[in-house]
């Protein structure tokens, strides 16, 4: 196993060395082929000029004698090929030794081979007539000077170094971008194997500039607070329900031994009062059974057309009484002459708008106020549920709609399961409606649902 730094670093330097080693394959191919051709180019040039300098020695004497062009020796010495003279019927004029110019270290083979003496025949024309041949020959088809072999030298020495030095730089690059990748993806990767090991208050703050890693540095970062989240909420669910059936069960059990012992007379009121414990015991049963098939998602509604001024309406009513005992103030505005209807479910709906308000009813004080408004608009209807109790705590406002989750010790005083909100949420859910809140403590609480039209 290859960490990512170093993984990335080799990929780079691997591909690095072959795009150099390419380049400079091709650059060396192109420049030794382009200087061949330039000394071939020049070699044929030479040719012509010799072959011209003895048309004009021929143009001069009229005749070939064995002084004629032979200044050219020197010449072809230091430069290392041999000329040979003939005249028009191929019999030789002079001619130079190749022997003279075969142990010549000064000049080397353009092909890297030597040895094999080769010639090439050019006649000498004159007034429209061969007046004779000279024939050129060398140890080599192209002959190459120390200058020039400095050169190719030199070329090659600059491809070599350009490509140490590109190296070079490549390699400082890679290990800069690789750090720039691996050093957040390490610190996302040791935060994930934390919180898989339980500690779920690790996170990254590692800076990046990779859209990608910082997308998942996010996302490990909520991810972690979540599963802290769940894990208090686990926690706290578990001291919650223990809290719960412990409640009416200690009730209904203490009663019953002051009973056996007379300390309690068995009447007809203490009777009524066990019993009392035994229906709130069973209504946690039923919340808590009603609240698994919502989250089994067996829970199915029955489509119908349901108008939802209509089903507020009876539901503020069915509250008229509640109300008053606490002289509560309940103002129910709606606006006329608008489409209020919605396909759903009106029992679960209705179960709904008759928690939002029976919380309303339950955390407001004596001569509180409660605002129930239904508006529509263009392409959704707006229920909101307004009151002026004692509020809710920011820190408690994120986790009210999650299940068996009781705020502050405050509202812990009043009765309630903590299932209720979480039940009105998953029937939301199924309706495609949303709900928000918006609340501090000591004015009240807003409850907005959004039904699309």
């Amino acid at each position: 196993m290859y960490s990512i730094r170093r993984k990335l670093s080799i990929i780079i330097l691997v591909c690095s060395i072959l795009a150099a080693l390419l380049t400079a394959i091709f650059v060396n191919m192109t420049i030794n082929n382009k200087f061949n051709e330039y000394m071939v180019n020049n070699q044929n040039k030479r040719n012509e000029r010799i072959v011209q300098y003895f048309q004009e020695v021929y143009k001069r004497d009229k005749k070939w004698t064995a002084d004629s062009g032979s200044e050219m020796k020197h010449e072809a010495y230091m430069s290392n090929y041999c000329i040979t003279l003939l005249d028009s019927n191929k019999k030789l004029v002079w001619m130079m030794d190749p022997n003279d110019v075969k142990e010549k270290d000064h000049f080397k083979a353009l092909d890297g081979k030597s040895g094999v003496f080769t010639t090439n025949d050019f006649p000498i024309n004159y007034n429209g007539s061969v007046v004779g041949y000279v024939q050129i020959g060398q140890y080599s088809s192209v002959l190459l000077s120390a200058e020039d072999v400095n050169f190719k030298l030199s070329i090659n020495k600059g491809i070599i170094a350009s490509i140490l030095l590109s190296l070079i730089i490549v390699i400082i690059i890679s290990l800069y971008i690789s750090k720039q990748f691996s050093v957040p993806i390490r610190e996302v990767s040791n935060v994930s194997v934390k919180l898989s090991n339980g500690n779920y208050n690790s996170r990254t703050n590692v800076d990046t500039d990779i859209l990608e890693i910082e997308k998942l540095k996010s996302s490990i970062n909520t991810l972690g607070e979540k599963l802290n989240h769940q894990d208090l909420l686990r926690k706290r669910l578990v001291s919650d329900i223990s809290h719960e059936i412990r409640t009416p069960l200690n009730i209904l059990q203490n009663n019953l031994e002051a009973m056996i012992d007379g300390i309690i007379p068995v009447n007809t009121e203490q009777l009524i009062g066990l019993n009392d414990e035994v229906i709130r015991f069973g209504k946690l049963l039923n919340n808590l059974n009603t609240l698994k098939k919502f989250e089994a998602e067996t829970v199915s509604i029955n489509k119908e057309e349901v108008l939802l001024d209509q089903l507020l309406s009876s539901v503020c009513d069915d509250y008229s009484i509640a109300l008053k005992e606490k002289n509560i103030d309940l103002v129910y505005n709606i606006r006329p002459d608008k489409d209020y209807s919605i396909i759903g479910d009106a029992d679960k709906l209705k179960q709904v708008f008759i928690n939002l308000l029976s919380n309303a009813v339950k955390f407001s004080n004596y001569g509180g106020k409660v605002w129930v408004n239904l508006t529509r608009g263009k392409e959704d209807i707006i229920v909101s549920i307004r009151d002026t109790g004692i509020g809710i705590s920011k820190e408690d406002l994120p986790f009210i709609f999650e299940r068996l989750y009781r705020g502050d010790k405050s509202r812990n005083k009043i009765e309630g399961s903590g299932i209720g909100l979480t039940i009105v949420k998953d029937i939301l859910t199924l309706h495609s409606a949303s709900i928000a809140v918006e609340s501090e403590v000591g004015k009240g609480s807003t409850f907005t649902i959004r039904f699309m039209s």
